[in-house]
């Protein structure tokens, strides 16, 4: 997992904001996360400004286009957005065109996707006009 999270190039006291956690959500990866950083995620009420956003949404959640308009909300300039979706195969998996067209509605371009767990692949989205 540490390869895993090593690739979202966290920092030591980043403050990562999640939304749609869930009984079904990776608790080894949500648990290597908050030990690359040293904090706890904080959830969707949080009030001040983070440093990245995990996403976890399934098909029939709620408008993705939404959620990610309200996941950056309070979002750092060029800080990226992680959207995890179930895995192809899985129950609740989103098509990687349903992901692209709202990632471009909300203003955020899908840079990479990647396995994250045993049944959640993470996509990479960051601002359009930026690319890391």
């Amino acid at each position: 997992m540490e390869g895993v999270v090593a690739r979202l190039g966290l920092q030591s006291g980043h403050i990562i904001q999640e939304y749609g956690y869930d009984d079904d959500t990776d608790a080894d990866f949500r648990a290597a996360v908050e030990a690359a950083t040293g904090e706890d995620l904080v959830d969707e009420d949080y009030g001040d400004v983070t440093d990245a956003v995990i996403v976890w949404f399934r098909d029939g959640d709620d408008d993705l286009t939404d959620l990610l308009v309200d996941a950056q909300t309070l979002l750092d300039d060029g800080a990226p957005v992680w959207l995890c979706t179930p895995k192809a195969g899985t129950a609740g998996h989103v098509l990687p065109r349903d992901i692209q067209e709202s990632a471009s509605l909300a203003g955020l371009h899908a840079t990479s996707t990647f396995v994250v767990g045993g049944s959640w692949s993470a996509t990479h989205l960051v601002e359009k006009g930026r690319s890391k």
